[in-house]
C-alpha cells in the first residue's frame, strides 16, 4: 500500500527542494521587488498612509528566503541556509540604505503614527509572527492554500520595520530605531520558528530533525530571548490600558455626579453642561466642563468653587481643579398660551425632587444664620 506513494512523496519533496533553492537565490527579481517595496513603504510611512504601507507589504519578497532558511535548517544543509541568509541580509542592507537616503532628503522633524507604532513591539507581535510563519509554510506545502500568502504578508511585515529603522537613523532617533529593529527581529525569528514547526509537523521526514538541528535550536533560543524585552513592553502596554480605563471610568463618574448631585450643573435651567474632559497631564488634574448658558453671568466664580469643592470631597484624597468654559446662547421666541389638558399629546413627566447638593446646604445654613 505504501510503496506507490513513496516515489510520489520523494518527487514532491524534490520539487519542493528546488522551489526553496530558487527562493534562496539573490537575483534580479528579488532586487527589483525589494527596491520597489522599500520605496513604496518608505514614502507611505512618511505620508502616514496605511494603505500605501500595506501595498508595500504585498510586494516585498523577503518571506521567500526566510522560508528557505527554515527548510534548509531542517534539511541540515548549511551552505543553502547561508545562501538564503545572504539573500535576506542583502535585501535588508538595500532597504535600510534606501530608507536612510529618502529620510535625509525629506528631513521631517517628526513622524506620524505609521512610523512610531513600529517602535514598540511586544509579545503580541511575536505571537502573530509565529502563527503567520506556520500558516505561510502550510500554504507553501499545500498549493490550494497559496491565496493566503498575500494576507500573511500584510499580517506580519518585514520591510516596513526596516524602512522605519532607516528613516529614524537618518533623523538620529536612535532609541526608536532600536525598537523598530527589535520588531524586525521578532518578525524574522517568529516566522522562521513557526515555519520550522509547521514543516516538521506536516512532513514526517523532517519531524526528527526539528529537535536535533543545532541551527533550529539556536533559532528557538534566540526567539525565547526576545520574550524578555517584548514581555516588559507588553506589561507596560497592559498597565497603560488599565490606567486609561480607570481614568475613563472616573471621568464618567464625575460627570454623572455633577449632573445628578449639584444644583449648578444639574438643576439650574439656565446652565446646560454639554461635555466634560479631564487633563491628566496636569497636577492636580484639570477638569474642563463645557456649558451653555442663557444668562452670561452664570455660573459665578463662587458656584464654580463650590462645585470644585464638592468634587474634591467626593474623590478624596485625589484633588482636582475645575474650570468651566461657558458659551452664552440667546433663546428667541414669542410667548405662547398653554394647551388645554385634553389636547396634550404626552402628559408632563413627574419630576423627582432634586438631591440636595453640598453647596445648597451651605447657602441655606448661611441664610438661616443671617436671619434675625
Amino acid at each position: 500500500m505504501n510503496a506507490p506513494t513513496a516515489p510520489a512523496d520523494d518527487g514532491r519533496l524534490a520539487a519542493l527542494q528546488q522551489e526553496f533553492e530558487h527562493d534562496a537565490s539573490f537575483n534580479q527579481v528579488f532586487v527589483v521587488l525589494t527596491v520597489g517595496a522599500t520605496l513604496i513603504a518608505t514614502l507611505g510611512l512618511l505620508a502616514n498612509s496605511p494603505g500605501v504601507v500595506i501595498g508595500a507589504m504585498v510586494v516585498a519578497p523577503w518571506i521567500m528566503p526566510l522560508q528557505a532558511m527554515a527548510f534548509e535548517i531542517l534539511r541540515g544543509r548549511l551552505p543553502m541556509f547561508l545562501r538564503a541568509l545572504r539573500t535576506l541580509l542583502l535585501g535588508v542592507v538595500i532597504c535600510v540604505l534606501l530608507a536612510m537616503a529618502v529620510g535625509h532628503l525629506v528631513a521631517f522633524p517628526s513622524f506620524g503614527s505609521e512610523v512610531m507604532n513600529r517602535t514598540s513591539p511586544n509579545l503580541l507581535d511575536l505571537g502573530v509572527a509565529l502563527v503567520a510563519g506556520a500558516v505561510a509554510m502550510f500554504a507553501k506545502l499545500r498549493k490550494d492554500a497559496i491565496s493566503a500568502l498575500a494576507g500573511l504578508a500584510i499580517a506580519v511585515a518585514l520591510v516596513p520595520p526596516m524602512c522605519v529603522v532607516g528613516i529614524l537613523l537618518a533623523s538620529s532617533f536612535w532609541w526608536q530605531a532600536y525598537g523598530a529593529l527589535l520588531l524586525f527581529a521578532t518578525n524574522l525569528l517568529g516566522i522562521m520558528v513557526g515555519a520550522m514547526a509547521a514543516l516538521g509537523t506536516l512532513e514526517k521526514v523532517y519531524r526528527r530533525r526539528l529537535f536535533h538541528s543545532r541551527l533550529g535550536l539556536t533559532s528557538v533560543a534566540l526567539t525565547a530571548l526576545l520574550v524578555i524585552p517584548l514581555g516588559s513592553s507588553f506589561f507596560r502596554l497592559v498597565n497603560q490600558s488599565r490606567q486609561e480605563t480607570k481614568a475613563q471610568q472616573l471621568e464618567a463618574t464625575i460627570e454623572q455626579r455633577l449632573r445628578s448631585s449639584t444644583i449648578t450643573l444639574g438643576g439650574d435651567p439656565a446652565i446646560d453642561m454639554v461635555g466634560l474632559s479631564i487633563d491628566w497631564q496636569q497636577n492636580p488634574p484639570l477638569i474642563r466642563a463645557r456649558v451653555r448658558v442663557t444668562d452670561p453671568e452664570l455660573p459665578t466664580a463662587g458656584q464654580v468653587a463650590a462645585v470644585q469643592e464638592f468634587i474634591n470631597k467626593s474623590q478624596a484624597p485625589l484633588r482636582f481643579r475645575l474650570v468651566m468654559q461657558r458659551t452664552a446662547v440667546d433663546l428667541i421666541g414669542p410667548e405662547t398660551a398653554p394647551n388645554p389638558a385634553d389636547l396634550e399629546v404626552l402628559p408632563p413627566p413627574a419630576l423627582p425632587p432634586l438631591p440636595r447638593a453640598p453647596e445648597a446646604e451651605e447657602l441655606e445654613e448661611k441664610g438661616l444664620e443671617a436671619t434675625p
